[in-house]
């Protein structure tokens, strides 16, 4: 089984060189189908790494399905994430490049108070990544998918694993922990996405240092925005959905 997992992962580690290169090969054409297909290999390599990780993450079950509750809510969460992006952006141009006020961070975080760090970073960057695709957003999907599954892992992990906010507690004691989760991951977020944009604009794609300076200046205004926005309402949501969804046994146990 360890021979797999190798096996998986030097997988993901060539689709990751191949897209890094088809995705520099490209844009220096400008964006001809090797760059698109750079971004497709850059997706393919977080999939296997996730997969060669968590396919044998049972615990020495016999079951290999996954609880359908769990998949249901991932894939709401991760619509909702894409609604939160798609429909409720401000978008800010300079230099020719993107910048956006938005709610899909409220959603990631969301997601992952509810299902814990794989699963509601996987319904965050599953479903901003397609927003991504499907707007003027599609040269930063990698980036989304990577950042965006942080996030949730972040959360989930100090929410989940060390707070355990899914087990019976008080209300203070999981507005707490639920908002500590929340900053945690936005905190990240509010870091790296500028920091990340910054060597992935100035070094993939080419753009000025100046430029990139700029970019990342504005980035890091409007993703601390939509932090603070993703820590207060994200909070909200999950103490309002968390006694209806434990009521009807659908609030999912994350060990």
């Amino acid at each position: 089984m360890n021979q797999r997992k190798g096996l998986e992962i030097l997988i993901g580690l060539i689709a990751l060189v191949a897209g890094v290169i088809c995705m520099v090969m490209g844009n220096q054409s400008e964006k001809t189908p090797a760059f698109y297909l750079g971004i497709i290999l850059l997706i393919v390599f977080v999939a296997v790494i996730i997969t060669a990780f968590t396919a044998n993450n049972t615990k020495e079950k016999q079951e290999s399905v996954v609880d359908i509750k769990m998949l249901t809510q991932a894939a709401l969460l991760a619509a909702l994430c894409y609604i939160g992006f798609q429909f409720f952006r401000f978008d800010i141009v300079m230099a020719g490049e993107k910048t956006a006020f938005h709610f899909g961070n409220v959603f990631c975080v969301l997601a992952a108070l509810l299902l814990g760090g794989l699963w509601g970073g996987l319904s965050g960057a599953v479903g901003m990544t397609i927003a991504d695709f499907t707007s003027s957003y599609v040269d930063s999907s990698p980036k989304t998918f990577l950042l965006k599954l942080c996030i949730g892992l972040i959360v989930g992990f100090v929410a989940h694993k060390i707070a355990k906010i899914s087990e019976d507690h008080d209300r203070s004691y999981v507005i707490k922990w639920s908002l500590i989760a929340s900053i945690c991951g936005m905190a990240f977020n509010v870091v790296a996405d500028p920091l990340v944009g910054y060597f992935y604009k100035r070094y993939l794609f080419g753009i000025t240092q100046q430029a990139a300076e700029v970019l990342a200046k504005m980035s890091a205004i409007t993703t601390l925005v939509n932090a603070v926005f993703a820590v207060v309402l994200a909070t909200m949501f999950y103490m309002a959905l968390r006694p209806a969804l434990k009521k009807s046994d659908l609030l999912v146990k994350i060990r």
